[in-house]
């Protein structure tokens, strides 16, 4: 993981200080803290709106810290605990690729292949030579049923293999975004060719 340079200081935007009114009137009075987790993704989005890299630098953690009256190391503790904080900057498409049983069994090793194919990257949380791409490990997404998942930025692709992954990075390289889901065109979580149940409505007669 290469280093990079933190930010000298940050403040919320209009727009996040406009979500950032609605969350904390969920919460009363002392119970502010709990609000951390949806005020760091507020932060990580808006570093990506000005960068173009979503991510959450310290000073952010730090102006979290202090508007909602936690000590930093809470703050810490929270955004380095969760795969969804990003505590260094990412390519423009954030590659997170999970490789647990239901999508190793399902080829997710010809996904991660491809994609170090595609972008040059021989490790995991390391960005493309022309910053697009960042590649991430990550643990179960919860879309076991249509594995192998390759999840960018926060959309899933799913019932990937080497072909559609390459031809997903190729389409993103050109600045084209395909429509997520499952790229072989199953109906949500259908089996493989389609529903074999409940294929009409049937309804008693009056």
């Amino acid at each position: 993981m290469t280093e990079h340079a933190e930010p000298a200081s940050f403040a919320f935007d209009a727009e996040s200080e406009a979500k950032i009114t609605k969350v904390m009137a969920k919460y009363p009075a002392g119970k502010q803290a709990s609000a951390v987790l949806p005020l760091l993704d507020f932060a990580q989005r808006q570093m990506g709106r000005v960068t173009g890299s979503a991510w959450v630098p310290k000073v952010a953690m730090d102006e979290i810290a202090r508007r909602l009256e936690m000590a930093p190391i809470r703050v810490y503790e929270v955004a380095t605990f969760y795969f969804m904080f990003n505590m260094a900057p990412v390519g423009k498409y954030h590659l997170q690729l999970c490789t647990t049983t239901p999508c190793w069994l399902r080829g997710s090793d010809d996904v991660v292949a491809a994609c170090r194919k595609a972008t040059g990257i021989k490790g995991w949380k390391e960005t493309s030579e022309d910053g697009l791409f960042t590649m991430t490990e990550v643990e179960c997404v919860g879309a076991c049923v249509n594995a192998p998942i390759l999840q960018v930025n926060d959309d899933f692709f799913e019932d990937m293999d080497a072909e559609s992954t390459e031809k997903l990075l190729a389409a993103l390289r050109r600045g084209e975004y395909p429509t997520p889901g499952s790229v072989t065109g199953r109906q949500t979580s259908a089996p493989e060719g389609g529903a074999t149940t409940l294929t009409t409505l049937n309804f008693p007669a009056e």
